[in-house]
């Protein structure tokens, strides 16, 4: 069939990937995000589903508002839309446009986690599995009927970067199932629960901020799922101070107020929660570098008494 691929994010590329190099399906075009500045010095930065686009020879669009664009999306004349991770809704203009319509590829169990951030949620939330769904779009947030899912377990100490890139990997195999079954023809529809859906909005880093009165094993879960984006922090005496890494101790004796350091040591820095405690195994002042507990401690000394906000 003849694909026009749109996306933006990275997690597209190994499906994008696979696209390119498939005997299957022949790639027509891509549409993707405008270049963007970039860190302190706001070099303006394309998407790498761009490079890796232009690199094999397709015609790379970067249309400011896609529905602006119809027109030039029916030039390229494909049979089906696959959408990754694109960053834009698509107007019904732009769904009709291919003859088969457009399928999303998305990173959760739908109709649990639609919306921008399904891989963070799924870990803060304390899911046991997530998976890819490949779902027929239209002009609601992940709403679409799903034509079909794969599952995979959320490991214990996963993080949204370790998943992230796990389920990039996964996404072509189930890809490549969809497609198989649209060329077929008559593929299966599975209309969502809406009753059991749960939505996730774009994260900011304020939703990093921890609060220290959840519970010990909840604030583990925030800090591996914001990893690396958006991160989590908290305030050491107003300067703020990066989570990376934690671990929960449970079945912890009688604790101080939230937010009070217990004992700070090469081990780590234990801090009381709403119940339990969560011992910081690396963090990272302001404007300084990643840490180990211990090697923080040298240059930043904490006590027990001192308190987090």
């Amino acid at each position: 069939m003849r694909v026009l691929f749109i996306g933006t994010g990275d997690i597209g590329l190994p499906s994008l990937e696979w696209l390119l190099n498939t005997t299957k399906h022949e790639v027509v075009g891509v549409v993707t995000q405008p270049d963007k500045p970039v860190g302190r010095k706001q070099v303006l930065t394309p998407p790498q589903i761009k490079m890796r686009a232009l690199a094999a020879g397709k015609q790379v669009i970067q249309p400011l508002k896609i529905r602006h664009a119809v027109e030039e999306l029916k030039a390229f004349d494909a049979d089906v839309a696959v959408v990754v991770a694109y960053g834009q809704i698509l107007s019904r203009a732009v769904l009709d446009g291919p003859k088969f319509g457009c399928l999303n590829v998305h990173t959760s169990l739908l109709p649990r986690h639609r919306g921008a951030a399904p891989i963070q949620a799924a870990i803060r939330d304390g899911d046991t599995e997530t998976g890819v769904t490949i779902m027929f779009m239209d002009e609601g947030l992940d709403t679409g009927d799903i034509l079909l899912m794969q599952r995979r377990p959320i490991a214990a100490d996963e993080t949204g970067g370790s998943l992230h890139d796990k389920l990039a990997l996964q996404a072509p195999a189930a890809l490549e199932e969809a497609l198989d079954l649209l060329a077929a023809g008559n593929p299966p529809r599975e209309k969502q629960n809406d009753a059991e859906a749960t939505h996730v909005r774009k994260l900011t880093r304020q939703d990093g901020r921890l609060d220290w009165t959840r519970p010990a094993i909840e604030l583990d879960r925030l800090i591996r799922a914001f990893t690396p984006w958006p991160g989590t922090s908290c305030l050491r005496q107003e300067v703020q101070m990066k989570i990376h890494r934690a671990q929960v101790i449970l079945n912890a004796d009688a604790c101080p107020a939230p937010g009070t350091i217990v004992s700070a040591d090469a081990n780590g820095i234990l801090v009381s929660c709403g119940s339990g405690l969560l011992s910081l195994l690396e963090v990272q002042i302001e404007g300084g570098r990643r840490l180990s507990a211990a090697d923080f401690l040298r240059g930043h000394p904490l006590h027990a008494g001192d308190v987090l906000l």
